[in-house]
């Protein structure tokens, strides 16, 4: 775990951030919460936090003005907080614009299911929401939740009150909150795995905003008794946190959550009968960076301390409120935890957390991931129940013309299933708890529906964003063009003996890394039309970020790219050496260290074809 212990040149103890008078004016100079931001050259996201009354803004008013699918740029803001995105399909703009035709605005809705665990019942409710107002389609998405996507403007109400009704939310799936929180599912450890789920519902229920506002927009719930002044977030305040947190907790030795991706995770240290005995606390970590600016860049998480599992609660609460008062507010592209880690260091981050909690963390424990991917077909836990992990190629549950029945057979072992579902932070799917009559039923409908049991090695280990035509900052394709890709790099594969080599893969549209390709063995990042940056060189396991090895990369070209790479892989690797190890010790791209360093000491450092 080299990649994760504290910078050589991080001061030893940081000044004290100014306060946040922007929150709290000082009582000798009255001045209100707008004019202290102004004064403070606050980003124009913390403006509108500000004047929005706790995230209520003009969204009631907007969703009554039919002349448009759209809401305003403000409220496009403020509806991430309540788990939504305004989008429009690209692919129509340019016929919509010659005929000079408002663009075809739609919403992304995003639900709020710390752990991914949902109930059939649930499941029956989301697939009936899915037909009814979103295209016959759930996504599930790389945050182990739930989006739907095309739900018009018109519906967003009749969504939202389905949701509800399945005892089910979106509060702050999106925005600059603490979003749904991820947990191991993989379930052969029962006792760790409830821990992980208990833990990672418990800090979502402890970190949800209090604002009432979602229930009053959405559901026509009534405003609180006296107004906004008699609301308040205590955890949050008025302008929230500087950009989003996200939250996981794994168990080793499998790291399906990307623990190191992430702005806090907790780690199960456990015992010799897999009981949790407590915690390691990472911190620091996140994917998105902005193309052609350095001072913008992926970080992988530092392992922070160890806690015990009484005060897991109090160090989530205590380093997201760390984040709030020292994050950056100026600038929204350095604003994520990362950067707040880098500015200031670890140790002097840690004693500021320390300070909140009231007590001193413990050296972290040792412990061991061996991959990040999810184990397919059936598994049996160690209380007999039996688990079946289904592969969904990113996520997409649709029924496929000539193809899978994804939403259909779904729908159908939901009807019987006595268990749970569990999502995946890799997109994919368990049938959950079903206990061993049941097994031969479900096996049957999945049969019958052609729904996936396993992949290949190259697809197991894989991961798009949606991007195009739906993601407004899309550059490039990712869900439609990573398939074809991936049958050109299997032949290739297969050509060198690799054809079950387990090696990750994932695209995104954009640099800002929602399929988290920077700590993929292969990654893509979408840089134009058909065309990407291509990172190598990652760990197997998501503790090592990659780096750039070509950049604005043909799509036509990636496989002639890569293939000589395989063709030394085969030759020389050692015996259970993954390709990203390779890569470093064969000189064919740097490895990198963390943060800052991921801009350095980029491209191919020899011709391929050299092992």
């Amino acid at each position: 775990m080299d990649d994760h212990s504290p910078r050589d040149d991080a001061p030893a103890l940081a000044p004290t951030p100014t306060p946040r008078v922007y929150e709290t004016p000082p009582k000798d100079r009255p001045i209100t919460d707008a004019e202290a931001a102004r004064a403070a050259q606050l980003a124009a996201n913390e403006h509108i936090k500000i004047a929005s009354g706790y995230l209520r803004g003009g969204l009631a008013d907007g969703l009554l003005k039919h002349a448009t699918g759209a809401i305003s740029e403000d409220d496009g803001q403020l509806v991430k907080f309540h788990g939504m995105y305004m989008q429009d399909d690209r692919d129509l703009r340019p016929e919509r614009t010659k005929k000079k035709l408002d663009k075809a605005y739609s919403f992304m809705i995003r639900l709020r299911i710390a752990g991914g665990v949902i109930s059939p019942k649930q499941w029956l409710a989301l697939d009936d929401i899915a037909v009814t107002y979103a295209g016959g389609a759930l996504r599930a998405t790389t945050r182990q939740t739930f989006q739907y996507h095309g739900v018009i403007k018109s519906n967003l109400k009749r969504t939202m009150a389905a949701i509800d009704a399945a005892l089910l939310d979106t509060i702050a799936a999106c925005g600059d909150v603490n979003r749904n929180v991820m947990a191991a599912t993989n379930p052969a450890q029962v006792g760790a795995h409830k821990a992980a789920h208990r833990l990672a519902k418990d800090i979502s229920d402890s970190l949800l905003p209090k604002t009432s506002a979602w229930r009053e927009i959405w559901l026509d719930g009534e405003r609180v008794v006296g107004g906004e002044e008699e609301e308040v977030e205590p955890v949050y305040g008025r302008t929230y946190l500087p950009r989003k947190f996200k939250i996981v907790v794994a168990v080793p030795p499998s790291n399906e959550v990307d623990i190191f991706a992430h702005d806090l995770g907790f780690i199960a240290i456990l015992d010799k009968k897999n009981q949790v005995t407590g915690w390691n606390v990472t911190v620091g970590g996140g994917m998105g960076m902005t193309h052609g600016e350095p001072d913008t860049f992926p970080r992988t998480a530092d392992v922070m301390g160890f806690v015990a599992p009484e005060d897991a609660i109090k160090v989530a609460e205590a380093v997201m409120t760390v984040q709030r008062d020292w994050g950056n507010r100026k600038n929204r592209k350095n604003a994520r935890l990362k950067y707040t880690i880098e500015r200031y260091g670890l140790d002097a981050f840690r004693a500021e957390v320390e300070t909140r909690i009231g007590k001193t963390l413990g050296a972290p424990k040792p412990f061991t991931f061996t991959n990040n991917g999810d184990r397919f077909g059936w598994t049996e836990g160690d209380d007999g129940r039996h688990h079946l992990t289904l592969y969904i190629p990113s996520g997409r549950i649709k029924d496929y013309e000539d193809g899978p029945q994804f939403l259909t057979g779904l729908r159908k072992i939901a009807e019987v299933h006595e268990g749970d579902f569990r999502l995946t932070a890799n997109q994919n799917v368990i049938i959950a708890n079903v206990p061993g009559a049941k097994r031969a039923a479900i096996e049957a409908l999945v049969d019958q529906y052609g729904i996936t049991k396993g992949a290949g090695a190259l697809r197991r280990n894989s991961i798009a964003c949606v991007a195009l035509p739906t993601c407004g900052l899309a550059l490039a394709e990712s869900e439609r063009y990573l398939p074809s890709l991936m049958t050109e790099l299997e032949e290739s594969l297969a050509t060198h003996g690799l054809a079950e080599e387990e090696i990750t893969i994932r695209s995104t549209g954009c640099p800002n890394g929602c399929a988290r390709p920077f700590i993929a063995e292969i990654g893509l990042v979408g840089r134009g039309p058909e065309r990407y940056h291509l990172y190598l060189g990652a760990a197997f396991d998501g503790s090592r970020l990659g780096k750039l090895y070509k950049e604005d990369v043909a799509a036509s070209d990636i496989r002639d790219t890569l293939d000589p790479l395989f063709a030394d892989f085969a030759k020389g690797r050692k015996p259970g050496e993954h390709f990203g190890d390779y890569l470093i010790r064969a000189g064919h791209v740097a490895r990198t260290v963390n943060g800052p360093d991921f801009h350095d000491r980029t491209g191919a450092l020899k011709p391929a074809g050299h092992a």
